[in-house]
This record gives structure tokens, sequence and C-alpha cells, in this order.
């Protein structure tokens, strides 16, 4: 469900502690041969702001389940399996020096996904996000490093500056002149890595096609280097004070507004959740993964990523422009009909989906602490298809969530990180990837299919 549709929803009742079973079905009253709705079917379209009590939430998302709406649910359970699956093969799977790596390792997947997620919310694709991310990544190194020399900061705005450029001149052609995506990114995964040998050809300093980035660079940094133990406690504390916050002073709007909300115990569930989650990975981090000198903190890259995804999926939910994606990729038509300007959103959609390109190359740059001309943009663009995917966004448009990036990238990495364990060649790895792609695929194909049939 769009986002938009839970305020819509949440519209169409107020607030009130009485059971659902004895509150009055709601008609549509303008249609005499409407079909009515029960407070139980209306509760499972928006257990968010409909439940009034912690069980009846559980039991709106069981009949969700049930009904073929599984949301992430599945990709979790996978992550679970292939987790428990390469421990008993390898013990040191779960190890916090394992780990560690695992989530470093799959930073580039994610934000492959997530460029990715911008597009296919709209039905379309981008084949070129891979050499896009290799030409941003070569122009922030050129411009922090000597003749150029810029602060690291203006490096990186530079790069995404061209990378925004590049989506922008993809994204007109395709919205002003009507052609097909698939094309028009093919054209630009040849051409960017042209672009990028270029550049590669013209810098002096890019010997044998690498340009090397300083190890005393914050952007280098990004990836090889970690927050003390005790910033790492101290940022979660204020990370999840925020969010309890924020959290809470949005139940309390609602509310003051007469829109229907959740029970508070569902909100203070979330905030319990997600200080867990924060709670393990910075325990996690803060062991020592050192072997001879001490190694411990969490990694800079993680909380960046982390930030990435919040800003993005607040943006997707909470603005007009986010909403206007999701409108479109559902049905484009209905869209236009609706006053939304297709065109920009659309383009709009190709600027974001090559900026976060630009973010998944300075990551990728940073991890190797260069960047080549040999990047593989081919293989990066289908392992960020395969991360959206995977994560649970549907190839058909209007559905998917930037936390479908993050699940996606985690199980992609997990898979490459316990096969590598296990001492598997590369082209299992490979297929093995490719298994788990074909099974987000038919698994989305399936529900939809259900969900139609209902």
């Amino acid at each position: 469900m769009p986002p938009d549709e839970e305020e819509t929803v949440a519209e169409t009742r107020g607030t009130t502690d009485t059971p659902a079973e004895s509150r009055p079905s709601t008609a549509v009253t303008d249609d005499p041969t409407a079909a009515v709705l029960s407070d139980t079917e209306l509760i499972t379209v928006a257990p968010d702001v409909l439940a009034q009590s912690l069980g009846e939430y559980f039991a709106a998302w069981g009949r969700r389940i049930r009904n073929g709406e599984s949301g992430a649910l599945p990709i979790v359970v996978g992550l679970i399996a292939i987790v428990i699956f390469f421990q008993v093969e390898q013990s040191t799977f779960l190890s916090s020096s394992n780990l560690v790596n695992l989530f470093v390792e799959a930073a580039a997947y994610i934000l492959f996904g997530a460029a990715e997620i911008w597009v296919l919310l709209l039905s379309e694709i981008d084949l070129s996000v891979g050499y896009v991310a290799g030409v941003g990544a070569f122009v922030i190194a050129e411009l922090i490093a000597p003749p150029v020399g810029l602060p690291w900061w203006l490096g990186i705005l530079g790069g995404l500056v061209v990378c925004g450029f590049l989506g922008w001149v993809q994204g007109t052609l395709i919205t002003r002149l009507g052609l097909p995506s698939f094309i028009v990114t093919l054209g630009g995964l040849l051409g960017f890595e042209g672009v990028m040998l270029e550049i590669a050809n013209i810098d002096k300093s890019a010997v044998g096609g690498v340009m090397s980035i300083s190890s005393n660079s914050p952007v280098y940094n990004l990836v090889n280097a970690n927050m003390s133990a005790t910033l790492g406690w101290i940022a979660l504390v204020v990370v999840i004070a925020v969010f309890a916050a924020v959290t809470l002073v949005g139940t309390a709007r609602r509310r003051a507004r007469g829109l229907s909300t959740g029970p508070m115990s569902v909100t203070i569930l979330r905030i319990v959740v997600t200080a867990i989650g924060g709670f393990v990975i910075v325990l996690i981090c803060n062991f020592n993964r050192g072997n001879l000198t001490t190694l411990e903190g969490v990694p800079w890259v993680i909380p960046f990523i982390l930030l990435i995804i919040l800003g993005y999926s607040f943006y997707l939910s909470r603005t007009r422009a986010g909403r206007y994606i999701y409108a479109i990729g559902a049905n484009p038509e209905a869209a236009r009909r609706a006053g939304i300007n297709v065109a920009r959103i659309r383009t709009l959609g190709f600027v974001m989906c090559s900026v976060t390109a630009g973010l998944a190359g300075l990551a990728y740059a940073s991890r190797q602490g260069s960047i080549s001309t040999d990047i593989d943009g081919g293989n990066l663009v289908l392992f960020g298809v395969a991360a959206a995917v995977i994560g649970g966004t549907s190839l058909f448009g209007g559905k998917g969530k930037m936390l479908h990036a993050l699940l996606g990238g985690i199980v992609i990495a997990a898979v490459f990180n316990g096969l590598a364990l296990m001492g598997v060649n590369a082209a299992i790895q490979d297929m093995a990837t490719a298994v788990v792609l074909i099974a987000a695929v038919t698994l989305d194909s399936l529900v939809r299919r259900r969900a139609t049939a209902r």
C-alpha cells in the first residue's frame, strides 16, 4: 500500500477504545451497491493506525500475511535461515569480526539497491548505475587529490553533482522523448564507461588507470576507520532518544488532529525493538576484532548507510514528491489525470538514482582505497537490482521501500561471505546469488497473483 493511503484510511474513523467486535461496520454511502467494509477489514488494511490494542495489531498483520501481503517477512525469514545454515557450516560466521566485515561488504550492495529502487518504483530500470558510480568516484578522487586539492566534503559534493547531471540527462531523454529506459540506460552503461576511461587518461596522476586515495583522507576513513567505543554508545543513545521523541510527538500530533493512531503499546514496541537492534549492532562492533592490535568500534560506514536509508525513507513516505513516485509507479495515467507532473517526477527519480549511485561509488572507492578503470559496472548494476528485488521491491512499480535495499544488500553480502568462509569458488557464489534472486522474483509474482485473485 502506498504511504499516503495510511492517512487516507486513517481519516475514515476516529480513535476509540471500543473493541473491534462491537464497533459498527463502515460502508461507502455514495454507492448503495458498494460492498460494506467491516471494522476488521479496515484494520487489516492499515493496522498501524486503526488497531486499538497490541493483540488487534498482530491479528491484523496475521490476516494480511494470509491474504498474500507478507511485506518483508519472507526475506527476514530467509535471512535467518541463511545465517543459521552458514553458522552450522562455519562456526566463525557469527563472530564479531566476520559480522562487522559482512556489514562493511554490504554497504555498496545496499547503496546500489537503493539507487535502483528510485526507478523501480516508477516501473523503470537503470542499467548505468555501475559506471555512473565509477565516474562519480573518479571525480571525487581527482577533486580531493593534488593538484586540485579541494576539501573532502567539496570533492564529494562535486562528484555527486556530476552523477546527478548524468541522471538528469538520461531522465530527460526518457521522459521528454519517450525513449525506453532500458535502451537509454544501456547506452549509458556503455557511454559512461568511456567517460570514466577518458577521465583516467586525462589525469596524469591515475597510474595504470588507478587513482589512489590518501589514507589520511576522510573519504578513505569512511569504510576503513571506526568510531571509538565510547562514541558508538553515545551516538546510539542520541539516535534512540531522537527517534523516540519524533515517534511520540508524531503520534501526539495525529491524536490532536483527530486522526486515528495505533495503540501506544505498538509505538513503544517500535522504539524498544529499534533500541535493541542498535544495542546489538554497537555491542558486536565494540568487541575487539584485532589479533595483534586492538580493533574495535562501529565503522563509520554503518551510520552513513543508515542515515541515507532513513533520509530516503522519510522523503518517499512523508513528502509530496515521494508519494507522487508511488502514484506514478502504480498507475501513471491516473497520476497524470490527478494533475501530477509525471515527466518531472520521473526525471527526478533518475536524478536520485544517479546521485545514490555516486554515493555507492564513494563507498566502493573508500573500501578499495582507490578507484580504477577495471571497476565492473555491469556486475554492480546487477547486484543493485538483485538487492532491491530480493529485499521485496517489485519490478512492476509502485511497491517498495528503502528498507528493502538494506535487507537485500545484507542477504547478498551474507551469501558471498558465508560461501567464501566455506571455500566455495566465485562461480558457485554467483550461481547461489542467482538462485536467491530468482526465488525472490518468483515470490513477488506469486504474491501479486494471489492478491489479484482475492
